[in-house]
């Protein structure tokens, strides 16, 4: 048999065109290899997020009432202090002389009481006359009183015992009225006040556990419970102030910020498959070999797992990231 390069040519391309086709099939209707994950028992937690920012229970400003040079300082940030402690004078010079001055108008009219009171005694005088003596020396006292209690607010002291959290002001420095000088916390632990959006706060009550994060302790989760939630919200943010308390005296200052999780709804032993398996209300599974669509019914929704109320069973592995082209009965190898 004579074989020509016309004939082995002509062959060599039937050969080609059967090896691509046959490539084309196995590409077509060949098993694809899937990544599968199997349904997991586990914690489901439908939660409430916000950010909040850690703050004393009670902080107040002290503020002099009236405008000053202040002279002396006795505290600094961060100190211990108790109830009654001179934190703080301001200039008090032209206030003094005002006392004195007074004081001594007080005793004048002291003095002229005394003398129509013995006037009276010895008939010499009149009550209406010992009457007029007495009102004036109340209305003197009175007006010593308002004095030394104007003096007085130029020296600023602790309200109660507790911690300086902020000194704003140096010796010589013109503090204007009601110009905070201090911050002071006092008489209860820290806790957190956190915005939650308005959509939200409706599943938000006074008592539920609470998981804070903060940035200042990587890795570790602490726990709070809700305090208080305020009854009017902010139009502007739309969001409600809620405030939880530590379960525990915590390692954190004043200031720092932190992420919360508010739990509404645990459910411990819930059917658990990653997020990213579900696709419009359903799931891929292989079963011998190859695919089938499985409807399911969601439940709590997470970052990284979703619990399945109904249609899956534990033992059935789900595809972990399905793709679009993904067909009916196809063939799959797990990954």
């Amino acid at each position: 048999m004579r074989v020509t390069w016309k004939g082995l040519f002509r062959a060599l391309i039937i050969l080609g065109m059967a090896a691509g086709g046959s490539w084309a099939l196995w590409h077509e209707f060949g098993p694809i290899t899937v990544e599968t994950a199997l349904a997991v028992r586990g914690p489901a937690v439908r939660a409430v997020y916000a950010t909040g920012t850690v703050e004393p229970t009670v902080m107040l400003p002290i503020a002099p009432r009236n405008a000053g040079r202040l002279m002396e300082l006795n505290v600094a940030e961060g100190d211990q202090v108790h109830a009654g402690q001179t934190l703080a004078r301001l200039e008090d010079a032209d206030l003094k002389k005002s006392v004195d001055e007074l004081e001594a108008r007080a005793r004048f009219a002291k003095s002229q009481l005394d003398r129509a009171q013995t006037l009276l005694d010895r008939g010499l005088g009149t009550v209406l006359e010992r009457d007029r003596a007495r009102s004036e020396q109340q209305a003197a006292d009175a007006t010593v009183a308002r004095a030394r209690a104007l003096r007085g607010f130029m020296t600023l002291t602790a309200p109660a015992d507790g911690q300086i959290l902020q000194r704003d002001g140096e010796v010589g420095q013109l503090i204007p009225a009601n110009q905070p000088i201090f911050y002071f916390s006092c008489c209860a632990p820290l806790r957190i006040e956190a915005e939650v959006d308005e959509e939200d706060i409706l599943l938000v009550q006074p008592g539920q556990r609470t998981l804070i994060r903060a940035p200042a302790l990587p890795g570790r989760i602490l726990e709070g419970q809700v305090a208080e939630i305020t009854p009017k919200g902010n139009p502007a943010t739309r969001s409600y102030r809620v405030r939880i308390r530590f379960a525990e005296d915590p390692p954190l200052r004043i200031g720092m910020t932190a992420e919360l999780n508010i739990i509404v709804t645990e459910r411990p032993d819930a059917l658990l498959i990653p997020a990213t398996a579900i696709s419009d209300a359903q799931v891929w599974v292989v079963r011998g070999g190859r695919l089938h669509r499985q409807p399911v019914q969601t439940g709590f929704v997470g970052e990284a797992k979703t619990e399945i109320l109904s249609g899956l069973s534990d033992t059935d592995p789900v595809v972990a990231r399905p793709a679009a082209q993904f067909r009916e009965g196809q063939r799959v190898r797990e990954q």
